[in-house]
């Protein structure tokens, strides 16, 4: 694998990881921008705007660009996080030139009235499904109480009141401001020609007028929450199981723990092997019981999850925060880290062959610091962990400390002292 980087005079990064003997090449515009970077006023716009880069362009509609997508036998998709937009194309080497074009003139769209009425319809519908299924939005819920005051506890989606009161205009300049050649990052893996991708770029994207470059919204994070614990409950009468969300303070992407801080959320809370899987879903207690760590510009959080019959959510609630526990006053075994890290390198491996899974590993540690690292990187960093590594994480970021606990489903409302 070689890395290849030039800036374009305007400020575009373009970027990639080019694999010999690669068959296939993903492509893909890495836009630094996500809800922690709208206003209350403009809450869910850059899902809102994801949706309208695909209704088309100036001399684009949107049936054309599914058509060419479709043409081209390209995989095509987009989504929007707390800290980015992407949208991505994975095609035949040979449809490199045609695919990051087309993406190009998308990143342009046209933002016609009409679409933006009728896709206004859409987004709210979307929230609306969201708010039904299961867990009925409780991991949201959850990461505004764990994130409140800061722009990270914001919702992708928006609300209902935040959408229906956008207007056209305001998403025109939010697109104007944000989505600024320096602010974006064009990136490719797989079998890339990066001279002719270089070229593309210039081609589409030179004569996109410069700006400085926004800010990311919020001052910096550092240790949320506030040392306080907090539960809500989400009543779902009709629904057939609980789910419990619960959110504690972990490394931000900063930080080199966070590494460490994902071979504990594996140890624990992966879902195969681990000791919530052992203790709960194994043994039939629980649908589903999982800890993940999740890594921000400026804060990080561990993440529980829990499904399981209404009835039994307090006593696995216990059972779990027993668990945590118990890791922080006996640490986690040397097989089990081994085993984890033979799980981990192995996922590494697996997704460093697969040039669509590589890009978004490769563009997002891009956009986020500027910063490259192959999978022999990766694979460096988790065999050099060790259990003094793990150790300080379960020392610097208890999981049994504070925590915002979300409830959703049948179960009633239950006196919040009853989870502290």
């Amino acid at each position: 694998m070689r890395f290849r980087h030039e800036r374009l005079d305007n400020g575009l990064d373009v970027i990639a990881e080019v694999t010999d003997g690669a068959v296939s090449t993903s492509v893909g515009f890495f836009v630094k921008t996500g809800s922690r970077d709208e206003t209350d006023a403009l809450w869910g716009a850059s899902h809102f705007l994801e949706h309208m880069v695909f209704k088309g362009t100036a001399d684009l509609s949107g049936d054309e660009i599914n058509r060419r997508f479709d043409w081209m036998g390209a995989a095509a998709n987009a989504f929007t996080s707390e800290e980015d937009t992407v949208y991505h194309a994975a095609v035949l080497p040979e449809q490199q030139q045609e695919a990051v074009s087309l993406l190009a003139r998308m990143m342009r769209p046209a933002l016609r009235t009409e679409d933006f009425d009728t896709e206004k319809l859409v987004i709210l519908e979307e929230i609306r499904m969201y708010d039904d299924q299961p867990p009925f939005g409780a991991d949201d819920r959850c990461r505004a109480a764990f994130f409140a005051g800061h722009p990270l506890a914001r919702s992708v989606l928006g609300t209902i009141d935040s959408i229906t009161a956008l207007d056209v205009d305001a998403m025109r300049d939010y697109h104007d401001r944000r989505y600024a050649p320096g602010n974006i990052v064009l990136a490719a893996t797989g079998a890339v020609d990066f001279a002719g991708l270089v070229e593309a770029a210039r081609r589409q994207c030179g004569d996109w007028e410069p700006r400085e470059n926004p800010p990311r919204t919020g001052a910096p994070l550092p240790r949320p929450p506030d040392g306080r614990s907090s539960v809500a409950t989400i009543t779902r009468p009709s629904a057939t199981l609980e789910y419990a969300v619960r959110m504690t303070a972990g490394p931000d992407g900063t930080e080199d723990d966070r590494f460490p801080a994902k071979l504990l959320a594996m140890i624990l809370g992966d879902d195969s092997g681990s000791r919530l899987y052992w203790a709960l879903v194994d043994s039939g207690a629980a649908e589903h019981a999982s800890l993940h760590h999740h890594d921000f510009l400026d804060a990080g959080l561990f993440a529980t999850q829990l499904s399981c019959d209404a009835a039994d959510v307090e006593g696995l609630l216990a059972r779990i925060a027993d668990l945590y526990s118990g890791v922080a006053r006996g640490g986690v075994a040397a097989a089990e880290l081994e085993q984890a890290r033979n799980k981990l390198a192995g996922r590494v491996v697996l997704a460093g062959e697969r040039p669509r899974r590589r890009l978004f590993g490769v563009g997002l540690e891009w956009a986020h610091g500027d910063r490259y690292r192959s999978v022999a990187d990766d694979l460096a960093i988790v065999e050099g962990i060790g259990l003094d590594d793990v150790h300080r994480v379960l020392d610097r970021w208890p999981l049994h400390g504070p925590a915002a606990t979300v409830l959703a489903g049948p179960h009633p409302a239950t006196s919040p002292g009853h989870f502290l």
